[in-house]
């Protein structure tokens, strides 16, 4: 029997035409290397273009990367990170924050549906510094977050709001940020909500490998370069690492894309047979299922995670049809 990855993740989907088209115009002729050339520049204007920020922008090709380096950028070996407690630095980059940043600590603090409680927050910033620990010099929020919730720009400022207030700079995960924007999320209000540094997901959203840097502040981008190289993500033919932003921004593609990922998440909630555990907001369906149950989907060709807090997630992408969620409701309604 073959195994069906279909809504293991995300990453699992091919990359979008929108983005081979980019790719291929981008190989035409030489260019200038290490993202000096101008299909660079153009991806980064657009960047700025839809962020409405005069920001610096520079491209990685791994989402774990991206959040390390960023992270190392924000806070001293002596100091932490503010995150959720099942967030990706926290739960799956296998200690990479720590280990570009030299020791930099992460902090987890709880919240429903990987949204950061206030209470918990504010909770962090009232520790005073100490010599025997890692006291705070950075927030990190996720948007959408691991569990699919996805912030609004109200609830992002009130935890934004007393985070810098209280001295720290802010670090946006947004390797899904396109389904967020999708679902609602004003991404033009970043840098009026206090966001110093975000990741702009390009790989699950439909591209090969690529995530864009955005540096909201300006002092950041010294020597940054030199990081990227220290850390291998300073790639020579840099153009291939940025074309594909020509092609999922210049179409729309990006958003467009990311809003038919949700609404077949949706169309997948409708048909579960299993109780709902996280609000579907974007492209994710987490589901309350037994161990036994998800043996017999696996058995069935069905193969899916369950995730942190024990709960299975069915994560839709933008290929995925209508048809193919309809086989898998008919699958998950046979099991019950």
């Amino acid at each position: 029997m073959s195994v069906r990855d279909d809504f293991v993740s995300d990453n699992v989907a091919p990359a979008m035409p929108e983005v081979m088209a980019a790719l291929a115009e981008a190989n035409a002729g030489a260019a200038s290397s290490y993202g000096t050339d101008a299909v660079s520049a153009r991806a980064a204007d657009l960047i700025r273009q839809m962020l409405d920020a005069d920001a610096e922008v520079r491209f990685v090709a791994s989402g774990t990367a991206a959040n390390a380096l960023t992270l190392a950028a924000l806070a001293a070996p002596h100091e932490a990170v503010l995150c959720h407690e099942h967030s990706h630095i926290a739960t799956d980059e296998t200690g990479a924050p720590g280990f570009f940043g030299s020791g930099v600590g992460l902090t987890p603090l709880p919240g429903a549906s990987g949204r950061i409680s206030l209470e918990a927050l504010t909770r962090a910033l009232a520790e005073p510094d100490g010599a025997h620990h890692q006291s705070a010099a950075a927030l990190s929020l996720t948007n959408a977050t691991e569990y699919g919730a996805v912030y609004t720009s109200a609830e992002m400022s009130a935890l934004t709001g007393p985070a810098k207030a209280a001295g720290l700079k802010i670090h946006l995960d947004g390797a899904r940020l396109a389904n967020a924007v999708a679902a609602g999320f004003d991404i033009a209000g970043l840098a009026r909500l206090g966001v110093d540094i975000a990741v702009l997901g390009g790989t699950k959203a439909g591209s090969t490998p690529t995530e864009a840097i955005v540096l909201f502040d300006g002092a950041l981008a010294r020597r940054f370069d030199a990081r990227l190289k220290h850390a291998g993500q300073l790639v020579s033919k840099g153009r291939f690492l940025a074309a594909p932003w020509i092609g999922l921004l210049q179409t729309g593609a990006w958003t467009a894309r990311a809003a038919h990922a949700n609404a077949m998440a949706k169309r997948l909630a409708g048909l579960m047979p299993f109780k709902v555990a996280h609000p579907v907001e974007a492209n994710a369906v987490f589901v309350e299922m037994d161990e036994p149950t998800l043996a017999r989907l696996h058995a069935a060709g069905w193969f899916v995670y369950s995730v942190a807090d024990g709960s299975v997630r069915f994560m839709c992408n933008w290929s995925t049809t209508a048809e193919m969620v309809d086989e898998l409701g008919a699958a998950l309604k046979a099991l019950t």
